[in-house]
């Protein structure tokens, strides 16, 4: 393992945070020599955990506020994913001469690592769990990193270093705004679709942050591959950019004759390259378990896996085998008629839309929805729950988004007004249960809210864990 990377260089972390990526950030320039310095706008009280976890090591802490003195006398300034690249305390770094970075592009700019990267609004965190777990088969000490709280890219580098192991890392548009700047990129990149999302932080421009997401491919050459979904139409403008890459496509329709890829055919997996095909196995199985999403989200884990690895054989009692990951559509509970299901990670309306299709054909939807605005469109999901959801099942958590929500449903002319959202999640909870248990058959009480968590919670991973623990209480409680 490389040491020192960084001796002498005065560090500022911009943002440490309670996800665990400041934390591994600040904690990894220090073992590399960096004399560090950690920042946040919130107080020390709020980010104590954090502030544990560095307990030892000789970090400066300047919390409850940044000091502009700070961004002017420090080397290197490390961004938290949620600190816009507009920042006036960055815009102070760079006029000073700082170099700015985040944890991917430091990442890319020294790991040797043979890497596998993915982006996307849905399912790239599902698409990174799904790579890592069947590339286990040949290199059991993988695992997925990058855009989780668990196992943060910096947290991952000095475990894998030198070691040959190969990175699957899950890349937000965010961490990917700086990734060009490394001069490197993922030998294989996976883009999993394009939906509205975050575009309070790209001006209400969809452009930019598909601009942004294209960083996963701009600094790729010949040798590199780009993996698009022919199903999201996106796929061309990030055609249209002119990848240097080879560039297949996956799709749940058979591919054009001549585009190379994994598309689903008959009910089968059929790999396309050089205009040979394979057939691989069938699909039924999986797509009456896991969702048609799902199936994509599959078809991109096991073509980027062929392609990093064509020695690696892929069976059907493989895909079977995969897990959820945590918080996304994930059945947390199965009681008598009723099953409950934790989704907190669908923070865009598009991701509610598709569990909603998912779960609608398993039962009654009881629906919890709402959350924080952050510039989103909600008519599409409006007319998803009048189509699929009576207004004696729809529960609204109260929040910025929800008052956007409602005022999409009374457009579409859903059945009654919506009713009056709840202040807190366990009242949410209480009524979804009371909803459930009225309802004749199965029902499935789906907590997705289509927004984030701003306004009530820490983050999404917060608003899940707090979710599974009123469900665990209430349940124990009967």
């Amino acid at each position: 393992m490389r040491k020192k990377l960084f001796s002498g260089t005065r560090a500022l972390v911009m943002g440490l945070g309670l996800h665990g990526g400041g934390v591994a950030t600040a904690k990894w320039l220090s073992r590399h020599g960096a004399k560090v310095t950690a920042t946040d706008m919130r107080s020390k009280e709020i980010l104590a955990p954090s502030v544990r976890a560095l307990k030892g090591l000789p970090v400066r802490f300047a919390l409850g506020g940044h000091v502009e003195e700070d961004f002017r006398t420090h080397d290197l300034v490390v961004a938290n994913p949620g600190v816009p690249r507009e920042s006036p305390y960055l815009a102070s770094a760079r006029k000073a001469g700082a170099r700015i970075e985040n944890d991917a592009s430091i990442f890319f700019r020294y790991s040797t690592n043979p890497a596998i990267g993915v982006t996307g609004t849905r399912g790239k965190t599902t698409t990174t769990l799904w790579i890592a777990e069947l590339l286990k088969k040949h290199y059991p000490r993988v695992r997925p990193s990058g855009n989780t709280p668990a196992n943060a890219l910096l947290k991952e580098f000095d475990r894998v270093e030198g070691k040959g192991i190969p990175v699957v890392a899950e890349l937000s548009s965010w961490q990917l705004e700086y990734l060009p700047q490394s001069e490197h990129a993922p030998h294989i990149a996976v883009i999993t679709n394009l939906y509205p999302d975050h575009l309070n932080r790209y001006g209400g421009s969809i452009e930019a942050y598909a601009d942004a997401k294209a960083g996963i491919f701009s600094l790729q050459s010949k040798g590199d591959v780009l993996v698009l979904n022919r199903d999201n139409a996106w796929w061309k403008y990030f055609l249209a950019k002119q990848p240097k890459s080879r560039v297949l496509f996956t799709s749940m329709k058979p591919l054009p004759r001549g585009v190379d890829g994994m598309f689903v055919r008959d009910g089968s997996v059929v790999l396309r390259l050089l205009g040979k095909e394979r057939q691989m196995m069938s699909l039924s199985r999986f797509l009456k378990e896991r969702g048609a999403h799902n199936g994509g989200n599959l078809l991109q884990a096991m073509l980027a896996v062929f392609l990093f690895d064509p020695a690696l054989v892929i069976k059907e009692r493989d895909i079977l085998a995969l897990p959820t990951p945590p918080m996304r559509q994930e059945i947390i509970l199965r009681r008598g008629k009723v099953v409950i299901v934790n989704d907190s990670c669908a923070t865009s309306p598009d991701g509610t839309i598709a569990a909603i299709e998912r779960f609608s054909r398993w039962g009654k939807v009881v629906l919890i929805v709402g959350g924080t605005n952050k510039d989103l469109e909600f008519s599409g999901l409006a007319r998803i729950i009048k189509r699929y959801v009576s207004p004696e099942h729809l529960i609204l958590l109260e929040g910025s988004a929800t008052t956007k929500l409602c005022e999409a449903l009374s457009r579409a002319r859903y059945s009654r007004p919506a009713p009056t959202p709840q202040k807190t999640l366990e009242a949410c909870v209480g009524a979804a249960f009371f909803a459930a248990k009225a309802t004749k058959g199965k029902s499935v009480v789906l907590f997705s809210p289509g927004a984030a968590s701003f306004e009530k919670f820490l983050h999404e991973f917060d608003r899940g864990e707090k979710f599974t623990r009123i469900v665990s209480r209430m349940f124990k409680s009967q």
